[in-house]
């Protein structure tokens, strides 16, 4: 009977570790047709993105398209970040407690195709922003308040991956991580 306990509570630690391991990918690829030039397509490699081993980190993959003339694109990964911003009085009191939500952008700059129509689409990464960076967004109610991010209380909360082409109108990838 106690055997059959054991073999219950491994079978359901195994299927609860196997469920958390897609959690490291982030959202599924989408592709706009109509946003890009008649006959582009992935050649090489695959879009994606997936967060750091930090859990505060999004890396997107490189790639390669072709068929895309001598368009040229822009890649451009938004990440977005929340921390708790402590508010203390000048006589060294914590009078309150507020989130502060920051973005943080990385883009590719302008990508130009070959003379094949080729477009190699670099890898990308968003890094959470850092106590300094955070505080420079922040405020509290009162101007005379010290604002300070609680320790351990930065997070990712989504992120945003695109990929436009000059000219077209809305994004021929878009890999959207809630």
């Amino acid at each position: 009977m106690l055997r059959k306990f054991g073999i219950i509570a491994v079978l359901s630690l195994l299927v609860t570790a196997l469920a958390a391991v897609p959690a490291l990918a982030t959202g599924t690829p989408v592709f706009n047709d109509a946003a890009a030039p008649s006959g582009a397509h992935v050649q090489t490699g695959t879009p994606s993105c997936s967060f750091g081993t930090d859990g505060l980190s999004v890396v997107c993959s490189t790639y390669e398209l072709a068929g895309v003339g001598g368009t040229s694109a822009t890649a451009t990964l938004n990440a977005q970040y929340t921390a708790t911003i402590n508010c203390t009085n000048n006589g060294g009191n914590l009078v309150e407690s507020h989130n502060q939500d920051v973005t943080t952008s990385t883009t590719s700059g302008p990508l130009t195709a070959d003379k094949n129509g080729r477009l190699t689409v670099p890898s990308l990464t968003a890094t959470a922003p850092t106590a300094a960076q955070i505080l420079e967004q922040a405020d509290c109610p009162n101007p005379n308040w010290d604002p300070s991010v609680a320790a351990g209380s930065i997070d990712l909360v989504s992120s945003t991956y695109t990929l436009h082409f000059t000219g077209f109108t809305g994004n021929f990838i878009t890999i959207i991580d809630p």
